[in-house]
């Protein structure tokens, strides 16, 4: 398209640099002022139409729907039973509870270690009231509380509350370790101390962008999701992508005496690229609309709103910024027309290796994917909740004192809804299923209908054993004729969420493969080469999760990934990781044009080695930041998706992707060869003249 072809030419004009600037300047400054301040929508675990949905909303019928308990526990610390006198400073402690609600009596364990307190609360929809609610409760248990006992608040208000807490300042903590990781990263790759500002400075701004129209996204509509995770694929990807035009555009400067030239011959030999790798990942994150699960949906459309930013301000602010800094921004290493090609020997050297034998380097990197691949084996999914943080907290520390004195379930019950006319039966048979210590009828609708049942379970939340547990009761309360009875409560949450992301992991994997090929095939306008290459990156993929979940079991010390984890990392791997098969396979197409496919893989790895490999170390090192943050979930994710980078880097980009464009020669691009093809009958070969002439 014309239009599209003149952009850069606009861009590079000092006029128009400085009216892109100033635009750039004047949206941020609008996005700012008129949608700063928004947070996203809040959202459920559990799909919408789960069981224990229905029964959440069932629960606002009843009388006090906005109460939970929270529960004080206490041991000695000596691990010594309760003395009489603890007991009694335990009840003058009750006494002073009563002040937050109707507390329940001391419960004293059947080994007389632990004592635990039940105190209602109301939970409000605002959660700096709950926050305020579970702070205030446990500085009255640290003001009140007895001497020589410790004492924990825990129940689901607390653990809601910490998980929260846990990461005050934290999104700032994972700003500033992205932005240190990229500017190192930056300053190593440019080897100039002033280029580097120039992506960071169009990167962040555009990071800044993302975030405050997604948060304003996500509260008009509803939307939950992580802005960390946005942040830091605003990050790495639009690194990338500048990576990659100020490469080109510093190749450019070696042969141009105009720099504005240069730098829109860079931006129209790399465009293609980098919009192909963009609506990779674009497309890949809109398949999350149709997740069941509430946050995998809202972080889908979230994610691809803040990619399409970092585009635009990579294609139409950089050029922009780079055109007024002229060649002065790579000092000292200025490229002017005429500078030897310092990069890329080490990379040809690979490349023609690798071309010369490409069996044998596909045989030995299939050894390798295959043996990270084995670190799948063993591998479950599903944590419960003391394994969410990566740091002890109050209300897990209470979790495992209740789990080692008390049936565990009393953390938190589950809850069964049926029709009143139906309690006793359903109460027989919930007593009837193995592992059920109690079960209580806690009242009834407004309108007398319904029936609330508390089940208190032997099995801690989360645990394989509470998870089959909700299967067996939801049987057994199904089975009764006429109750319509359903299962709800955070363990049967937990069990919906995991049904949720196992189905979405089955239907959404196969739509982010779909778009990965069909931009593949759009590309490079072949079928033999986007079957093959996805082949590669799926292989990739799994070989980086079984390396992750390895690493998170020595490193994490978690034996299991967390529910979210398997479809997140599959879709970040794929979508990400074949961005560099893209960078890659699109400058082999071009070099192909004039030489034969051979040759043509080795000019092209040459070319793109550095610029390729530095991206890819950029983008592993911003999702290890992820490491930073509390939540095992985030840190698992960090560490596969790093790994997974690296992997398609290193070892995908430089010898798979080589040696199987080796392997296919000119077949890569069947059914069409690239346009302006010289047919070069027996030269197909890395010894050829061209291959070997200087470049």
């Amino acid at each position: 398209m014309r239009w599209a072809r003149s952009i850069p030419d606009l861009l590079v004009t000092r006029r128009g640099a400085w009216a892109a600037l100033a635009s750039a300047a004047a949206v941020l400054a609008a996005i700012l002022g008129f949608l700063g301040g928004a947070e996203p929508g809040r959202g459920g675990a559990a799909p919408d139409d789960a069981e224990s949905t229905r029964v959440a909303r069932l629960l606002d019928r009843f009388p006090g729907a906005d109460e939970q308990s929270l529960l004080v526990v206490a041991t000695r610390g000596d691990s010594a039973d309760l003395t009489p006198a603890d007991l009694e400073s335990l009840r003058r402690l009750e006494v002073e509870l009563r002040a937050v609600g109707p507390v329940a009596p001391v419960q004293v364990s059947a080994d007389r270690q632990a004592a635990l307190i039940a105190v209602p609360v109301t939970v409000s929809t605002d959660d700096a009231l709950t926050r305020a609610t579970v702070d205030g409760l446990r500085d009255l248990v640290r003001e009140q509380g007895p001497p020589g006992l410790s004492l924990s608040v825990t129940g689901g208000p607390a653990f809601g509350v910490d998980i929260a807490a846990s990461f005050d300042g934290a999104d700032l903590t994972l700003l500033l370790v992205t932005v240190l990781i990229v500017a190192v990263l930056l300053v190593v790759t440019y080897r100039s101390p002033v280029l580097w500002l120039v992506p960071l400075a169009v990167v962040g701004a555009a990071d800044r962008a993302a975030g405050t129209v997604t948060a304003a996204l996500g509260s008009a509509l509803g939307l939950h999701f992580d802005a960390g995770i946005i942040s830091v694929l605003v990050f790495g990807a639009g690194t990338n992508y500048a990576l990659l035009l100020i490469s080109r555009y510093r190749e450019e400067l070696m042969t141009r005496s105009d720099h504005r030239r240069a730098l829109a011959t860079a931006w129209r030999e790399v465009a293609p690229a980098i919009v192909a790798s963009n609506a990779t990942v674009v497309l890949s994150l809109t398949t999350l609309a149709i997740a069941v699960i509430p946050s995998t949906r809202g972080l889908g459309v979230s994610a691809a709103v803040g990619l399409l930013v970092a585009l635009a301000a990579v294609l139409l602010v950089l050029p922009a910024a780079l055109a007024l800094a002229g060649r002065r921004a790579f000092w000292p290493r200025i490229p002017v027309p005429g500078s030897p090609a310092r990069d890329g020997r080490l990379w040809r050297t690979v490349a023609a290796a690798v071309v010369r034998r490409p069996a044998l380097t596909i045989g030995v990197g299939a050894v390798a994917l295959a043996a990270m691949t084995t670190g799948l084996v063993g591998t479950s999914v599903g944590i419960d909740q003391a394994e969410r943080f990566r740091s002890t907290s109050e209300s897990a520390a209470g979790l495992e004192v209740l789990a080692e004195h008390f049936d565990p379930g009393e953390a938190q019950p589950l809850v069964v809804v049926a029709r009143s006319t139906d309690t006793d039966r359903v109460v027989a048979a919930v007593e009837a299923v193995d592992g059920v210590r109690a079960a209580r009828p806690a009242g009834t609708s407004g309108d007398g209908a319904l029936a609330r049942v508390s089940v208190i379970s032997a099995y801690s939340p989360g645990t394989p054993s509470s998870v089959r547990q909700v299967s067996e009761l939801r049987d057994a309360v199904h089975a009764v004729p006429g109750a319509d009875a359903l299962v709800g409560g955070e363990t049967a949450v937990d069990v919906d969420a995991r049904l949720g992301n196992h189905r979405d992991l089955l239907v959404i994997a196969p739509l982010v493969l779909a778009v990965s090929g069909l931009v593949l095939l759009v590309l490079l306008r072949s079928l033999a080469g986007p079957i093959l290459l996805l082949a590669v990156n799926v292989a990739s993929a799994a070989a980086a999760i079984g390396a992750g979940s390895w690493l998170s079991r020595r490193l994490l010390g978690v034996d299991a990934l967390d529910v979210q984890v398997p479809l997140l990392a599959f879709l970040f791997l794929v979508a990400l990781g074949i961005d560099y098969t893209i960078f890659l396979v699109h400058r082999v197409r071009a070099e192909a044009t004039a030489r034969a496919t051979r040759d043509a893989v080795v000019e092209a790895v040459a070319r793109t080695g550095t610029v390729i490999s530095s991206a890819g170390v950029v983008l592993a090192g911003v999702f290890a930041g992820l490491g930073v943050l509390p939540l095992v979930t985030l840190g698992q994710l960090g560490l596969i998706v790093g790994v997974g980078v690296l992997v398609d880097t290193l070892l995908v980009r430089t010898l798979l992707v080589p040696a199987l464009i080796g392997l296919l020669g000119e077949r890569m691009w069947w059914p069409a060869a690239p346009a302006g093809r010289l047919r070069e009958g027996g030269h197909d070969d890395v010894s050829s003249p061209t291959a070997a002439g200087a470049r």
